[in-house]
């Protein structure tokens, strides 16, 4: 443990095996104790835990959890962290005193919980981001979205996304809807990395924003995020209604309202995760007209969401990882030409 130790030894569900003062300390003990799981800090003296988390997962790969700062560079690293193969993200807190670590118990725990029920086999050792993409100069207002594509991703959704994203292309008249289960402020983050590795524009979602071509939203921590008809066209709605799957943003809530929204011209992804967000409202996008693609168990660092889709008939084909990119392109491009028109 480096990071959150105080949090997770008082529950007695845990048993903390070691603690390390930097990230050479951490990448040692590793070693020498074999932890089940791993929390680290990020700022640390000597070697930093983007270091150690690229020493841990190359040498003697184990799952991570990241006890990250939710202001300032803290953020961008927690999201370099999660690309480097560490498996969740947790905020600290405000206040730098025992009591405040301890309140962070229970959160921290979840996120063990979802961490331990990764399989980082799946997960590329040191595995490097696609190359920036080039993204064509801006030439006036991009016009409203005519095909969606909502998708959901939890537990190793960041590094999947970086897969997936921006290897989109533009010019398609689309727009990605992306929820992704991440502790408030970090989404903002994620959405400027892949913004800097994409041709897509990627955004953390405003409430209002039109929808429109060429743009990837991704919706804020703790605001669930859904489309509506709006006079011009489709726009951005956000709330905070209760936690859906003890998650916010909630997937389906997303789903669903593209379904309405869109009909025939949309599409649901489900991507790796814990739990089942996404199924219901993949089937709703596919009664509408829609089409389904889910993430195989292989690459899926937690294949629990993919396969809940599956099984709850909302997907019409299954793909690995690597290829999930290039269906998601076939299927707006055959759509369009077979459907036509806008929402």
């Amino acid at each position: 443990m480096l990071g959150g130790a105080e949090g997770i030894a008082g529950a007695g569900e845990f048993r903390v095996v070691a603690t390390a003062r930097d990230g050479f300390d951490a990448v040692r003990k590793v070693h020498q104790f074999d932890p089940d799981v791993v929390t680290m800090d990020l700022e640390m003296p000597e070697l930093d835990g983007l270091g150690a988390i690229g020493y841990i997962m190359s040498e003697t790969p184990r799952p991570i959890v990241v006890v990250s700062a939710h202001a300032g560079p803290g953020t961008g690293a927690a999201i370099r962290a999660l690309e480097l193969g560490a498996m969740e993200i947790v905020a600290k807190p405000d206040e730098a005193n025992r009591a405040a670590l301890v309140r962070m118990g229970p959160e921290l725990r979840a996120a063990v919980r979802r961490a331990l029920a990764a399989d980082v086999s799946h997960v590329s050792v040191m595995a490097r981001p696609p190359a920036p993409a080039r993204r064509a100069p801006e030439a006036g207002l991009r016009p409203r979205a005519r095909f969606a594509v909502a998708i959901a991703a939890s537990t190793g959704g960041p590094r999947a996304l970086a897969e997936v994203i921006p290897r989109l292309p533009t010019g398609r008249g689309a727009a990605l809807l992306v929820v992704q289960h991440m502790p408030p402020k970090f989404t903002r983050s994620l959405a400027e990395r892949l913004d800097s590795l994409s041709a897509l524009h990627v955004v953390e979602a405003d409430d209002g924003a039109p929808v429109v071509a060429d743009t990837a939203y991704v919706a804020p921590g703790d605001y669930h995020m859904r489309v509506l008809r709006a006079p011009d066209g489709p726009a951005i709605a956000l709330d905070q209604e209760p936690p859906m799957w003890g998650v916010r943003p909630a997937a389906d809530p997303l789903f669903r309202s593209v379904a309405q929204v869109f009909g025939a011209q949309s599409l649901g992804v489900v991507l790796t995760g814990m739990g089942r967000d996404g199924a219901e409202g993949v089937r709703a996008i596919r009664a509408a007209g829609g089409g389904g693609i889910a993430q195989d168990r292989g690459s899926a660092v937690i294949a629990g969401m993919p396969t809940a889709a599956v099984q709850l008939g909302g997907v019409d084909a299954v793909f690995p990882l690597s290829e999930i990119a290039e269906r998601i392109d076939h299927e707006i491009v055959a759509r369009v030409a077979r459907i036509g028109g806008r929402p």
